[in-house]
């Protein structure tokens, strides 16, 4: 008989729903289901966008049920469609002072309400530059960052290379139908030159959340 999945906690949950950002629960919950399994690996479950900290707080929970932690990184500017005039701008996370989106204030918000922040490192900068000074193996990679092809590109393959043997590749928004050009065919992109790499296996499709297996060598 099957083993179904650890579930957050009911405060991890309540966290998770309460807290700002874009993740439907359904989809939450399989994120969570990845983290837990990858977590057994004893590895960093590393996160690429962290926005508020809605999905961190679920990586999180399950770093700190492993004994491990969860990196989040993210230059907490925004990404191009939460820019002003765009579909998903939020004027709340926008800093007074400079003009800009900071959504750090946010997001520390969200870890300290969910009792996480002991369980949390955060790296503010942009993901290429951290990939790049990045010197170890992850049990997980969840990449959900910018969605156009130059910043989901620089995601995989800053990140991809440091998944461990038997770690998990995790891509938010992946959207084949070319309606959602400018929220998900990057992600389906890269979930495509996964998948035909050779290195990745898809373990699980849950709406627009893909979990794929390092079951071979290189991106």
């Amino acid at each position: 008989m099957a083993v179904a999945p650890a579930a957050p906690r009911p405060e991890t949950l309540a966290a998770f729903e309460a807290a700002k950002g874009f993740m439907p629960v359904r989809e939450g919950l399989a994120l969570h289901a990845a983290a837990v399994e990858a977590g057994a690996l004893g590895l960093p479950l590393l996160e690429v966008g962290t926005y508020c900290g809605r999905s961190t707080i679920l990586l999180a929970d399950a770093a700190r049920e492993a004994g491990t932690v969860a990196v989040t990184v993210d230059h907490h500017r925004g990404s191009e469609e939460q820019q002003p005039g765009w579909d998903y701008h939020d004027p709340s996370v926008v800093d007074p002072e400079v003009g800009r989106m900071d959504t750090l204030p946010a997001f520390r918000r969200t870890l300290y309400r969910a009792g996480l922040e002991d369980h949390v490192i955060a790296v503010v900068g942009r993901s290429p530059q951290v990939a790049k000074v990045w010197g170890r193996e992850v049990g997980l990679v969840f990449i959900d960052g910018g969605h156009t092809d130059e910043h989901a590109v620089n995601d995989y393959e800053g990140w991809a290379p440091h998944i461990a043997a038997g770690g998990l590749l995790v891509i938010h928004d992946v959207f084949p139908d070319p309606v959602d050009e400018w929220t998900g065919q990057a992600p389906y992109r890269i979930w495509l030159r996964a998948l035909a790499s050779g290195a990745f296996t898809e373990v699980s499709a849950t709406d627009s959340l893909r979990v794929l297996r390092r079951t071979g060598t290189g991106i």
